[in-house]
Order: structure tokens, then sequence, then C-alpha cells
């Protein structure tokens, strides 16, 4: 495995060796294992995904007698010995394929040995999930370096609707509230729409000239100023929020979003942006600095058009899996069903949440969070936290703010830092 500790260190490697190499082969011990691995992979451009049952012993047979692959996954779950095991691999592939493994051993020591001892780029133990596979196996199969993510924060996240009237903003809010206020996690809501921005109203907090001031400024952006801009809702929950003339027009200074966003995510835990898609680059920006991107959509014709536009659009460049769909509203009245939008979209919808239409107008008339009740919308913002943060939130929006105080547990006080 000499060419894949290459690899490992020197970031993407020219293709070499036989011509009729196929691109990717794994071999696994169980369907959930290769259920993780289609959905994880789904959005890497590799070809098709050839899944194979036997784990490393296959691995090992089908290899004396076939071409290697250019990326190999093997399972070593249930070998008494495998790191000979391993080992018995490399003599019979060829020296620049990438190997991943799989394991039921989580011992760093382990870790060690199969990708410093060994060579392999990558490591997982079981059980594996799409999150899992797609953070940490993805970029390394297509030769780039994956993107650390830290329990410190820092995390972007913008939330767009495919068309007006969806329920994004209602959505981004709640996700605002559950990571600052469930979680408790410092957490911005970041509403950079000037004109007709609406997240500040629903959180009942003030909008300020701070917004416009960085949006034409950049160079007077940092911690303090981002401190005196965000106004506070609760002590880990603030809104950076504007609102202008509709009869005026900030003058948007370039880099204007890449260095506000650099000062936010010094500041907080995760910065949750309510980005509408107009043709205005500001909002263009916002979307590719995100680290996750997160489209909303409704069960509608026209929803589903657009939602498949937003699904072709080029990823950011810290953008590792394709943007999370939340089906809002499923349900409604003359609405499609979720089996006939997955088949339309080609993909399975990530978050599915229930219409509630007497339920939201109510919290947005209070200036409340929808999810502070316990619903199906909360269970959706719980799922989508889940989904964007990367590190597990436990399922903390499951208990405590409908209840009383917000959980302030030790576990995720080490898990997001703070």
């Amino acid at each position: 495995m000499s060419g894949a500790e290459a690899t490992s260190r020197g970031g993407d490697a020219a293709p070499s060796g036989r011509h009729d190499r196929p691109g990717f082969i794994a071999f696994v011990e169980d369907s959930v294992t290769e259920t993780a691995l289609r959905e994880g992979l789904s959005e890497v451009s590799i070809g098709d995904l050839d899944v194979r049952r036997g784990g490393v012993k296959a691995a090992i047979s089908t290899l004396r007698k076939a071409a290697t692959p250019r990326v190999l996954v093997v399972d070593v779950a249930g070998v008494d010995q495998p790191l000979s095991a391993l080992h018995d691999l490399s003599l019979v592939s060829e020296p620049d394929v990438r190997v991943l493994v799989i394991g039921e051993l989580s011992s760093l020591d382990f870790y060690r040995e199969v990708t410093r001892g060994l060579g392999a780029l990558e490591y997982l133990s079981k059980p594996l999930n799409r999150d899992m596979v797609g953070r940490h196996f993805a970029p390394l199969i297509v030769g780039r370096t994956p993107i650390l993510e830290t329990g410190q924060g820092g995390r972007v996240v913008s939330i767009t609707g495919v068309r007006g009237g969806v329920g994004a903003t209602t959505l981004a809010v709640n996700l605002a509230y559950h990571f600052g206020i469930t979680a408790d996690r410092h957490t911005v809501l970041l509403d950079p729409d000037l004109h007709l921005g609406t997240a500040a109203m629903l959180l009942d907090a003030p909008a300020g000239p701070g917004l416009r001031m960085a949006l034409e400024s950049p160079e007077r952006v940092d911690e303090l100023f981002v401190e005196r801009s965000a106004q506070p809702v609760s002590g880990r929950l603030h809104v950076l929020a504007g609102e202008m003339k509709l009869a005026d027009q900030p003058d948007y200074a370039p880099k204007a979003a890449e260095a506000l966003l650099a000062a936010l995510s010094r500041r907080y835990n995760f910065v949750v942006c309510d980005v509408p898609f107009r043709p205005h680059p500001l909002f263009r920006d916002l979307l590719d600095l995100a680290h996750q991107r997160v489209l909303v959509m409704e069960p509608t014709l026209a929803s589903l058009r657009d939602a498949l536009r937003f699904l072709a659009l080029p990823p950011g460049p810290a953008q590792i899996r394709r943007p999370v769909i939340v089906l809002n509203r499923l349900g409604q009245p003359g609405g499609l069903s979720r089996r006939k939008i997955e088949s339309a979209l080609k993909t399975k919808v990530d978050v599915v949440i229930p219409d509630l239409p007497r339920v939201a107008e109510l919290a947005a008339t209070l200036g409340e969070a929808l999810a502070k009740d316990r619903n199906g919308f909360r269970r959706g913002v719980v799922e989508l936290a889940r989904l964007t943060a990367f590190v597990r939130l436990l399922d903390a929006g499951l208990g405590s703010p409908a209840d009383g105080a917000p959980e302030r547990g030790g576990l995720l006080r080490r898990l997001f830092g703070g």
C-alpha cells in the first residue's frame, strides 16, 4: 500500500498502472455498511459504485485474478488478524491503489497501524452512516483533503427556499433557535436581506445599522464590530439583520461576505444564514462560502422544478456534500407525495416536515420559535441540526426548552466547545 501512503501525504495522484483498472470497488460484510457507502458516496463522481460482499478476504481472492481498482474499500470486521489480512492485501494490489478501511475496532493504536503503518488513506469504525462516509471517505476518493470539522464551531449553514413562500426563513429561525437555545451553542442568525428580511422579526429582535456597514466597509469588520452589531435574543443566540428603505441600495463591497463570515465564525459556533436567491452578488457569495447548503421546498410542481435547478448549481469550495433537501408542508391539500418528489429529484429527501399551518401562523404572530413546542416541525429541525452540524447534537432538542431551562450537559460542552 505504499502508493496509497504517498497519495495520503501528497494529495491527488495521477492515474497510472493498467488502463483497464476499474475506478472503485468496495468489499463489505453487511447491508448497513453497504447502504452507508452508497448514500455517503452518491454525490462523488467516480462512476458506478461497485459494492460487493465478503470483506477483506474476498478482496484478496478477487485481486489475485483481476485488475486493482484505483479506489479500494475493504471491510476487516470479523477478521481475527486484520492487520495481517491488510498486509496480505497489499501483496496482491497495485502500489498506487487508494485503500480505505472499515472495521470494528475503535482504538487509536489500531487506527495508527492501519493509516500510518500500512499506508491506508483512512479508517472508520462501525457502525457507519452517510455523514461519516461523506465527510471522511468522499474527499479522499476524489483526491481532495478532507475539511477539518472541529467541536469549536465556526460552521456556516445557508438556508434557501427554492422559491418564495416555502418556509425557508421560518426554518432558518428555528434552526438557529435549536443551536443557540436548545443545544446551548454560541449561534448567530444572519439575515442578509436588508429590504425585506423577516428573520429578526420572527424572533422579536431589533434590526440595526451594523450589517449594512459591514457590507459596505468590510475592512471595519472584526470581533468587536460583530459584538456590537449582533442583537441578543438570549445569552447564546444573536441576530444580525438590517432594515433599509426600499428605495435605497447598499453599496456591496467585493469580499464583504467573506470578511463578515470570517469574523462571525471566530465568534460563534454556528452561523445560520437565511439566504434568498435573487440575482445579487451578496446572496451568491453566501451560498458559495457556506459549509453546508440547505434547500427548502414544498410538495408542488413549481417547487420541484426549482429544486432541480438549485441542485444543478456548482458547489462552493468548502462543500463536500450536496445540499440538504428539506421537504416542508408535506400533506398540504393538493400536494405531491414524497415518493413522487424523490422519484423526480432522483435522490432522497433528507428532512420532511408536515403541514402545520395554524401552529406556524401563531408562532409568527407571537414572534416565537415554532420549534419551542413538541410537534412535527421540531422533530424536523432536530434532524436538520444533526445533518448540518456534522457534530452530533445528541438530539438535545427532544427534551428541554418546552419543559424548562435548556439542557447544558457537560458532554454537549465537550462536543461543541465553549
